[in-house]
């Protein structure tokens, strides 16, 4: 408790000493708040502008602050302009650590030195970020390659930051009214889960591996390969990847990239993650992505730090593209359906109610490019709505928020009048399409084979067993044979199916050779 305590402290002395209340207050028109603030705290200096007095408390309270400055700083349509362009020093500008202090890491990971692990290594780290930092080396067979060492005396950082976000939870489920809807307890416990998985090194390893043999023959991203000899929950080393970073419009204009088709790649890239894989990088501010400029793999993102991940499954997947699709037609009653279907909404909710508050909300965003949306208001609108007909936050889906969120910021860089809805709709589209047809079928189909093979052969001795067993326990074994029977007729229907399927298509195959056949005879 006394860690707690004196973190709270730590906290409240850097916001005063930077003059965070400053900040937090410029936009009320209460001046005389303002003034007795300034007569209390006499003594500190606010002489430096106000952006590098945000990015240095934010630096100096630690990762899980520099993580939400991340986030900020691609939110262009909600920050001012002089917060936002320091606050995006702090994806690749964070002090680094002493680099003996990785070295000894490296060593303690590894069981090695660097100087015997590697043909070269650099001493210089070439990026620092709140988790770890970044050190660039050559391997003995001549891969140039990226060596990532995480920081020391991390676990107890976060562990002190997050348990004042357990405390703040608490209080706020105690006594705000909205509590139970926003679920700010498991908020706080999936952030909880995600940092502290953050700090396996080998997990963020896996992540990418994953990640980049779900877009092995992908034409629109690039991940790093792992070299897994060298990598340990503290130490991973990838392959160096080379590119520009995508926040740096002047030099991707130089080269040649076109931003526009580097927008709309990036929407997809997105969509693919969530909807194909269920499976996607959560943390891609522009710090962690680059674009290669290599003629073998020009204009392609290259995604770098797998630390956050975020999986959906199938009914997550089911719900969100109806919900996208709802949107992107304008069919409001549809997306209020699916809100009250899934739970999220109370049952005993009017859906022509719910369908006229989310049209209020959305109608104004369509047909406009992405440079005359203000989302923060959408949001803001739609929050409102949310409160007034109960609609539960669902802390699986957090993640993909703040992804999202980010996809937006970089879209909205790249290209002003990017179209989000209209560039994601045809994607989802098709997605639907083999979702619900044939192909859809097939596929899960296939899926399933492997479980029918398994309950075939047992349904037989399972009816005969409860035959036996019907005058011990009449009610109960009545159950069970209704429900035996029942997946019996389901299996029979659906083996129909395979065979009469499978039929057809062995009878095309034969004509088509017979067809061949005779047209080489005539």
């Amino acid at each position: 408790m006394m860690l707690k305590f004196l973190r709270l402290l730590k906290i409240l002395r850097v916001s005063v000493q930077y003059g965070l209340d400053e900040i937090a207050i410029s936009g009320l028109k209460k001046p005389r708040i303002a003034k007795l603030i300034d007569t209390v705290f006499f003594w500190r200096d606010l002489s430096a502008p106000r952006g590098v007095r945000l990015r240095m408390a934010l630096e100096e309270l630690g990762p899980i602050f520099v993580k939400f400055g991340q986030v900020l700083s691609t939110r262009r349509d909600l920050i001012p302009a002089d917060l936002v362009e320091e606050l995006s020093r702090l994806q690749d500008r964070v002090p680094p650590f002493d680099s003996d202090l990785a070295i000894a890491q490296i060593r303690k990971s590894l069981g090695a030195h660097p100087d015997q692990l590697f043909a070269s290594f650099e001493r210089t780290p070439v990026a620092s970020a709140s988790i770890a930092q970044v050190h660039f080396a050559t391997l003995k067979d001549g891969k140039q390659v990226a060596v990532k060492v995480l920081r020391p005396g991390m676990k107890k950082s976060i562990d002190e930051d997050v348990a004042l976000m357990h405390i703040a939870a608490e209080w706020i489920g105690r006594i705000w009214s909205d509590s139970k809807r926003l679920k700010p307890r498991e908020v706080v416990a999936e952030f909880d889960k995600y940092l502290h998985d953050e700090l396996d090194l080998m997990r963020e390893a896996a992540n990418a591996s994953q990640l980049r043999r779900n877009f092995a023959d992908s034409k629109l991203l690039l991940v790093p390969e792992m070299y897994w000899d060298y990598c340990s929950s503290s130490v991973i080393v990838m392959e160096r990847m080379h590119g520009i970073p995508v926040s740096q419009i002047d030099r991707l204009e130089a080269a040649g990239v076109d931003l526009k088709k580097l927008s709309s790649d990036g929407v997809e890239i997105f969509f693919t993650q969530v909807f194909r894989d269920g499976f996607f990088h959560a943390d891609m501010h522009p710090g962690n992505i680059l674009v290669s400029v290599d003629p073998q793999s020009f204009g392609r993102y290259i995604a770098l730090d797998f630390g956050i991940v975020g999986t959906l499954n199938d009914f997550d997947k089911d719900y969100l593209s109806q919900n996208f699709l709802a949107f992107f037609r304008r069919d409001y009653k549809r997306v209020a359906e699916a809100h009250i279907e899934s739970g999220w909404a109370p049952k005993e909710t009017r859906v022509d109610e719910l369908e006229s508050a989310v049209r209020a909300c959305c109608e104004p965003i369509f047909d406009r490019p992405l440079k005359d949306i203000s989302f923060g208001q959408i949001l803001l609108r739609l929050f409102q709505t949310s409160r007034r007909f109960n609609v539960e936050v669902q802390p699986q889906l957090v993640l993909l928020q703040k992804t999202l969120l980010n996809i937006e910021g970089l879209g909205r860089q790249l290209d002003p009048d990017l179209d989000l809805w209209k560039t994601a709709k045809p994607y989802l589209e098709n997605w639907m399409a083999e979702q619900v047809g044939w192909q859809g079928m097939w596929q899960r189909l296939k899926a399933e084979a492997p479980r029918y093979t398994h309950v075939l052969p047992q349904l037989p001795r399972l009816l005969h067993r409860a035959l036996e067993q019907q005058g011990e326990k009449p009610s109960d074994n009545a159950e069970l044979i209704k429900v035996l029977i029942h997946e019996q007729q389901r299996t029979n229907r659906l083996l129909s199916f395979v065979i009469y399927f499978a039929g057809a298509f062995g009878v095309g195959v034969a004509g088509y050779q017979l067809y061949l056949r005779w047209h080489h005879f005539v």
